[in-house]
């Protein structure tokens, strides 16, 4: 059972304004209902949200806690009027002082995406992406020479989310291969993999946990059991070390901490904007 409603307002996808105020939420312990409310981009839809989160205070019986990212100041007004939630306006907070401060004005553009899909980085990351879809779960051998990292690991180690992470995330061209029985008994990579091993990062995941991820898949399976996990992780980790691989383990990690560790690793300056 929830304990609060909690409003994403914002005039273009909401994203930005769900990113930030989860990650103030997450300091405190209790089970917010998360609603969104994106492309709030005229007075009489500011008007609806008004209506809709005083709807949502009076049937609760406690205040909303509203996260905004709005520019048009006719909206904000109508929003700070009317608005019965506890407002967190982080335009208001962030973007006003620093114009003070750095003695020019915002260009109160609205929506981080409006006029993206006309620049190069926006074209570079659908590259990424159609690249990284294109060899997911080593699917293909092709144009690995075009790759900026290749993740290695057992099945179900995190490799395919990590992949596209850092593909939409950062324009990555991230291939990802499964290291098999027919690998572990050769003890080697690969072969397609060994011209490309300066590329390669490894990630690996402790035996108890791939067990659950596997049998959640394939239940009561040779595959999900615990023996063959430890197996296959205890052959994946030494294969890592005979080849000089470096690697870590994503058992207690989300997917933002391992793309930034190998970002660290294999693509330092790509944590440069």
């Amino acid at each position: 059972m929830h304990t609060r409603t909690v409003f994403f307002v914002s005039d273009g996808t909401g994203i930005t304004a769900e990113t930030f105020g989860n990650a103030i939420l997450a300091q405190f312990e209790f089970k917010p209902r998360h609603v969104r409310l994106p492309f709030v981009d005229s007075v009489d839809k500011a008007h609806q949200v008004v209506r809709q989160i005083n709807h949502t205070a009076e049937v609760e019986g406690r205040k909303p806690v509203v996260f905004t990212t709005l520019v048009n100041v006719d909206i904000v007004r109508v929003i700070e009027e009317g608005c019965k939630g506890m407002l967190l306006d982080m335009f208001g907070t962030f973007v006003r002082p620093l114009e003070i401060e750095l003695g020019i004005k915002s260009n109160h553009r609205v929506g981080r995406f409006s006029d993206v899909s006309k620049s190069q980085q926006y074209h570079d990351r659908i590259e990424a992406i159609n690249f990284s879809l294109a060899h997911d779960d080593g699917q293909s051998n092709r144009d690995l020479e075009q790759a900026d990292v290749i993740l290695v690991g057992v099945s179900r180690s995190g490799k395919t989310p990590t992949s596209l992470y850092l593909a939409m995330q950062y324009g990555l061209k991230a291939a990802n291969y499964p290291l098999i029985p027919e690998d572990f008994e050769r003890r080697q990579l690969p072969p397609a993999l060994e011209p490309h091993r300066k590329k390669i990062f490894g990630l690996t995941i402790a035996p108890e946990r791939l067990t659950e991820i596997r049998n959640e898949r394939r239940p009561n399976s040779k595959y999900a059991s615990l023996e063959n996990c430890r197996m296959e992780v205890a052959e994946a980790e030494a294969m890592m070390r005979r080849s000089g691989i470096r690697w870590l383990s994503t058992t207690t990690k989300s997917i933002e901490e391992i793309a930034t560790t190998i970002l660290q690793e294999i693509r330092p300056e790509r944590l440069e904007y």
